[in-house]
Formats: structure tokens, sequence, C-alpha cells
């Protein structure tokens, strides 16, 4: 007996039920950034592993979780894990930085080798969306309007909340980091595996860990705020600003961070607690320093990612229904059934949804018609098609009429 074949681990298929919320949210953010003045931008979903991998060796998703391998011509690959790297590359490429300032929103898939669970696939859905060239702390705040207006827009903004910090401009960091190297430093021989690799490479990411013993030190970390300069200070609070004039709810948390030094000033998450241990929806920030880490010209940035599966997984299910009318077709003999293609096309031509029934017999079709939640049932028969007529059954009122045929292009489907 042969292996029943299965998706491979860490992947899954998207039903209609479930692709039906993906679209959903896709949609809603892709009109989000029509709003927002953002033109959509698509990268492949590989690239040279150097896109990736030269950002940062001590990234977990660089060390540990990319999906890299050497193609027919020998060359080095890797499946995209995130979209900014991306369309960082194609900013540099394709000679974009004459169209300064500029705007990019981005969907599809990702790939990352990562332990599967509720919420965290190897091959999951992002929409993203960077904005590019501009320094003014007012460019970070309307990118996180961007994102709590997609997340009002998709029925979820209750079940999540704003978490942000800063990391201070690069020398503030640098302040930081040799206060951290200095604190941790003392910890060192009781400090988890990772976070003595961290200590070395990337001490900030020590403030991420979730180790019980490392969270006991982190307690007691000196905190970025204190390393601050003016400029800094001047600029989050620019920002806090910002987001309370437009209303946004928001908790400063001196804990969230990111670990490349290419990151700055503002760095922020939507999380909720209804997805347990994967709390993250949305995640974004500062990166004025990654085109320039890649190899183009210095070039300010602020974006951010979302998962769609995430999102998907909040959104409430009648939310992302389509309210529109279905009409069904229903050929209640030969002669109708055959017809009924051209009346099926007669109406979607009109833009209203509509489901040919081509299977079963008439007691059948009307069952099925009445489980899709169709509104009319359009009838042909013999004595139909002979007149050049139509019988328009209301399933939800249960009253029928004939018309002519010709009538059915100006009849309202309401």
């Amino acid at each position: 007996m042969s292996e029943k074949l299965q998706p491979v681990r860490g992947t899954r298929d998207l039903l209609p039920e479930e692709a039906a919320l993906f679209r959903f949210v896709e949609e809603s953010a892709y009109n989000k950034a029509l709003l927002y003045g953002y033109g959509e931008i698509e990268t492949p979903i590989f690239e040279s592993t150097k896109v990736f991998h030269r950002l940062g060796e001590t990234s977990d998703v660089v060390n540990k979780e990319t999906y890299t391998f050497a193609d027919r011509g020998g060359d080095s690959i890797t499946l995209r894990p995130e979209g900014t790297a991306g369309v960082a590359r194609a900013f540099i490429s394709e000679g974009l930085a004459q169209n300064l300032p500029l705007k990019l929103y981005y969907s599809g898939p990702m790939f990352r080798y990562e332990r599967p669970q509720k919420g965290r696939y190897r091959q999951f859905f992002q929409v993203g969306a960077e904005c590019l060239g501009m320094t003014s702390p007012l460019a970070d705040v309307e990118t996180i309007a961007y994102a709590w207006d997609l997340l009002k827009s998709i029925g979820i903004a209750g079940e999540c909340k704003l978490e942000i910090n800063t990391l201070g401009d690069a020398d503030s960091r640098a302040a930081y980091r040799d206060a951290l190297v200095a604190y941790f430093s003392k910890f060192a021989a009781e400090l988890s595996e990772d976070s003595k690799t961290r200590l070395e490479k990337n001490p900030l990411r020590i403030l991420d860990s979730k180790d019980a013993k490392d969270r006991e030190f982190i307690k007691d970390a000196p905190k970025m705020e204190d390393y601050l300069n003016e400029s800094s200070k001047a600029f989050f609070a620019a920002v806090l600003e910002g987001c309370k004039k437009l209303s946004i709810p928001l908790t400063v948390n001196p804990l969230l961070v990111r670990g490349l030094d290419y990151y700055c000033h503002t760095v922020f998450e939507f999380t909720t607690d209804k997805l347990g241990a994967q709390g993250t929806v949305l995640a974004g920030g500062r990166y004025d320093g990654l085109i320039e880490a890649m190899g183009g010209q210095a070039t300010p940035g602020v974006g951010w990612a979302a998962g769609i599966d995430r999102l998907a997984s909040l959104v409430p299910a009648d939310l992302a229904k389509k309210d529109s009318v279905l009409v069904a077709v229903i050929g209640a003999d030969d002669l109708g059934e055959a017809e009924s293609v051209a009346v099926a096309q007669e109406v979607r031509a009109r833009g209203i949804r509509c489901e040919n029934l081509l299977s079963g017999k008439m007691g059948k079709k009307m069952q099925k018609a009445n489980k899709l939640n169709a509104a009319y049932a359009l009838i042909l028969g013999t004595s139909e098609v002979e007149g050049q007529q139509v019988t328009v059954k209301d399933l939800r009122a249960g009253t029928q009429e004939v018309i002519s045929r010709s009538a059915l292009a100006s009849f309202n489907f309401k």
C-alpha cells in the first residue's frame, strides 16, 4: 500500500473558507495602502543568499531558519524569510533612489525553518509596508496609523494593543550597547547559551530572551531611556505625540528591541493575547541603516510587516463574507440545462455572483441552492426555453414569477 501523501510539515492547504479570510485581509491591506499613497511591489520568492545573510550573522533567521540551497547552476539561493530585504534590494538594483520619497506595499508567502506550532508555519504569509526617504518622526506616526487602520478595518483592533519603544540614534544605541555588555558580563556564566552568544555579538537581543533565568537578570538591566541623547528623546517624543493626536492607544515597552545595527529610533509591535505564545500580529520600526548596509546609498526607512495567518485567525468570520446577492441557475431538464450556461453568463455579465448547478435532479439542485444561501433561483425547463422565458424564484420570500428572457438583463436582484 502506497504512502498517503500529506502537506510538508509546517505547511498546510488553505481551503475556501480560510482562503476567503486571507483574501479579505490582503484586500483590506491593499485598499488601505492606496489610501496612504503606497504603490504595490512584487519581489521574487527567492533571492541570492547574500541579500539576507549579509544583514547580520547573529540573527536567528540567518543562523537557524532560512531555507538556503545551491541551485543547478551552483549559486546559493535563499527562500525569502521576510519582505523588507527584498524591497531594499529592489530599491538598489532598480535605481529607485531618484523616486524618493517612496512608499511601497507588498504581500506574499515567506519561508522559515521553525518548529511549527499554532500561528507559526514554515510557509507563512505576510503583508508589509515600507516608507523610504523620510527622516521625520511623522513618517513613523503615519506608518503606525496605516497599521492601526488596517487592524480596525478587519475588525480586530479591539483584540490588539500597540507596544512601542525607541532605540535612539547610532550614538545612543552604542552607549546603551556598552552598558548592556557591562551589566550582563557580570552574569555571563549563568546566562542561557543563546544569551552568552548574544552578549558577544548582539547584546540587545538578550532582552528578547524567553529563558526564565535570563528574565531574572533582564529585570534589573539598564534601560534605553537612560542612554538617549537629546535629539533621540525629541524624536521619540514627537512619535508619541503624533500617535496621541490620532487617538492611537499605546504602551511604552522598554524591553522591545531589534538586534540588528541598521535599526534605530522607533520600534513597535501590535500584540494580542488570543493566540497563545505567538502574540505578535504586526511588527515594525525604523531602519535608516539597512539600504546602506546592503550596498546602496544611505536612505532612511520605516515600515512594518504583518502575518496574514495570525490576522486571519482573529477576523470575525461574518466580516469576511461577501454580502452580495448570489443567484443560482437550475436546469429542470436536458433542454433547460443546455441553456443554463448562457443564462448564467448573462447574470455574471452584470457583475452579480452566479452559480450554475449542473449536477443532480431538480430537487437536489434546489437543496444545493438553499445550502449556498442563494437569494434567487433561475429555473429553466423546456417550456421556458421554448417560450424565451425564465422562472425567477425568490428563495427568501418563497415567491416566484415568470419573466421574459430579455427582461432578465434589467431584473432587480436585491
